[in-house]
């Protein structure tokens, strides 16, 4: 299941990348050449951005790759280093937990207000729903993260 989940995100990721990049260059082609602009592409490129930033922080989860202050870690024993990391951990995947509902909640109001983009005037909530699929990741990153090492399977 964590190979699907890793896969799952590292592909968005690349899409969103992909959809950002050759958005944001026509744009600027279009701006250059026709003095014209598209009007949706900041709109799209900022959506995606908060996706992509989202996805790379479940993907950092994935790789211990989150900044963290460690000169206390470092000088504690093994048994209560590990006792940081899970505590750490737990409270990582409670965040990241609120971030789901509390998105789920933003994307319920927004599709029961009927709010639409600024720009292109779709539903607001097609891109709202990016907040709570970005926490749904990281919340399962960080929950395996916590369930390793309560096991004592691996370092964190």
């Amino acid at each position: 299941m964590k190979a699907i989940l890793s896969r799952i995100e590292e592909v968005l990721c690349v899409i969103a990348l992909v959809i950002m990049t050759v958005l944001t260059f026509a744009n600027v082609i279009a701006r250059y050449v026709f003095s014209a602009s598209f009007s949706f592409s900041e709109e799209i490129t900022t959506y995606l951005f908060v996706l992509l930033s989202l996805l790379g922080s479940a993907v950092a989860a994935r790789r211990k790759a989150h900044l963290g202050f460690t000169a206390l870690i470092d000088i504690v024993p093994e048994n209560v280093r590990r006792i940081f990391h899970a505590i750490s951990f737990l409270l990582a995947t409670l965040f990241s937990s609120a971030l789901f509902v509390f998105g789920m909640k933003m994307v319920y109001s927004q599709m029961s207000r009927g709010q639409v983009t600024a720009g292109m005037q779709w539903p607001e909530w097609i891109f709202g729903a990016f907040v709570p699929l970005g926490a749904f990741f990281i919340t399962l990153e960080f929950l395996f993260l916590l369930i390793n090492v309560l096991k004592g399977d691996e370092e964190a």
